[in-house]
């Protein structure tokens, strides 16, 4: 019995991913997704969470390890939880020297970014977090960074093993990302996977060498799951009868909530019966109460903060708004099509992939002008909001359907002797069951073949 067991360890796969935080929100919740289809049987997989906190680690696959040894499971959102996630980047500063390492790093960086007139402190920082992050001995079949920044960086410089991926989630260059701060590393990756054409496309243009290695990976939801949830007990809890907006997602500067706010005050100003609902925590939480409250709309635009189950909300909402800076691909879009919401989304990278305009929901400008002009329109036109919902919820549908990813290329090792490899992330397919139904079933990575 020993000897077996240890025989099938050494025929599993060693996988390990690195992600930043583990906090709620989009990325993190694909992840999660994502560990549940590395079969227990066939890999040993490792986690590590790079600034050890975030309150989704309970949300981890029993099988999967997780490498941290001092985590702290807290949002990285809330108040009390970014004073916390503060103190620990400070200590790390001066772990391993990691501060000191860098300065030559970031005094270059932030000379470029000051000729810019943009300083994005928190790009700066995610060289030494990664430099400050624990040693790790092991070395491994493939190893999978989650995010761009700190996570990549980490795999890169600091974990051994035979094929290395990682993951974009964001406009590259919208979001402040440079081949300086990178220091190249993306060339030395076997693929780079973004969530999105978009995403693919301002890569590409800062990297043109990866093109031929650069695929596109969609965020992985559980469908069913979605709809269970959507089921059970929770939802709005006021006794309001007017029309109810929802948005969910973090409220930090990429979401562009002030601007929501000043659409709502329009919509109130012109006598619309409604109500907007937000899901989500963030830095900004105090601004933005302050900013309602001072256009008298505290009974009106309503922060609500984190829910564990946000979907009652989408299924009891008349309209889904997405208003954004920018996205790689939204989570929270995805969620709101499963569960056939009416929607309304900003013209803007990632989110015009996402929704087809007139047909299952609406693209708008950023202004408070255009959101509240295509807000009051469809809480206006039932039809046309029906019409989205039954379209929304078949294209998320079809998509789930679809064969999910295959990836077959051939590229050069890194010793330059030119090999075919092919990979299998997962694909979905449709099996008969005895009784008739269909089922899915997944294949999962299988390695260099």
């Amino acid at each position: 019995m020993g000897l077996n067991l240890q025989n099938r360890l050494q025929k599993m796969k060693k996988v390990l991913f690195v992600i930043n935080t583990l906090g709620g929100a989009g990325a993190e919740k694909a992840l999660l997704e994502l560990l549940k289809r590395f079969s227990p049987e066939q890999y040993q997989t490792d986690l590590y969470v790079l600034l050890e906190q975030g309150e989704l680690i309970s949300q981890v696959p029993e099988y999967v390890n997780i490498l941290n040894r001092d985590y702290t499971a807290e949002s990285v959102l809330t108040r009390e939880g970014k004073k916390k996630l503060n103190k620990k980047v400070f200590r790390r500063l001066f772990t391993r020297g990691a501060l000191f390492k860098n300065i030559p790093y970031l005094i270059k960086n932030i000379s470029v970014m000051l000729k810019q007139k943009k300083i994005h402190a928190d790009k700066l920082l995610w060289r030494v977090m990664s430099d400050s992050g624990m040693s790790l001995d092991k070395e491994y079949d493939m190893a999978i960074a989650y995010l761009e920044g700190g996570s990549t960086y980490f795999v890169h410089d600091h974990v051994k093993a035979k094929q290395k991926f990682t993951f974009l989630h964001v406009d590259y260059s919208y979001a402040g990302y440079s081949r300086k701060l990178d220091k190249n590393c993306y060339l030395d990756f076997d693929r780079v996977f973004t969530v999105s054409g978009e995403v693919k496309e301002s890569f590409e243009k800062i990297y043109p060498e990866c093109a031929d290695r650069t695929f596109i990976f969609h965020n992985l939801i559980d469908r069913k799951e979605i709809i269970r949830k959507a089921e059970l007990p929770g939802g709005f809890e006021d006794t309001y009868n007017g029309k109810r907006i929802l948005t969910v997602g973090r409220l930090t500067v990429q979401k562009a909530y002030e601007t929501a706010i000043d659409a709502m005050k329009l919509l109130k100003d012109q006598g619309v019966n409604v109500r907007w609902y937000v899901l989500g925590e963030g830095e900004l939480k105090e601004q933005l109460q302050q900013k309602i409250d001072s256009l008298g709309l505290t009974g009106d635009f309503i922060l609500l903060g984190a829910e564990e189950n946000p979907y009652p909300y989408y299924k009891q909402c008349d309209l889904y708004v997405h208003a954004t800076r920018f996205e790689g691909k939204s989570i929270a879009v995805q969620e709101a099509q499963v569960l056939g919401c009416a929607i309304l989304v900003s013209d803007c990278s990632g989110n015009r992939e996402q929704v087809n305009d007139g047909i299952d929901g609406s693209l708008c400008q950023l202004s408070a002008e255009d959101i509240s002009r295509n807000i009051k329109e469809l809480l206006e036109d039932d039809e046309k909001c029906m019409q989205y919902r039954k379209n929304a919820s078949r294209r998320i549908s079809d998509n789930q359907e679809d064969e999910m990813k295959l990836f077959c290329c051939s590229r050069n090792d890194r010793n330059g002797a030119e090999r075919n490899t092919k990979v299998h992330i997962y694909s979905v397919r449709k099996e008969k069951e005895s009784h008739g139904k269909q089922k899915r079933s997944f294949d999962y990575y299988s390695g260099v073949q």
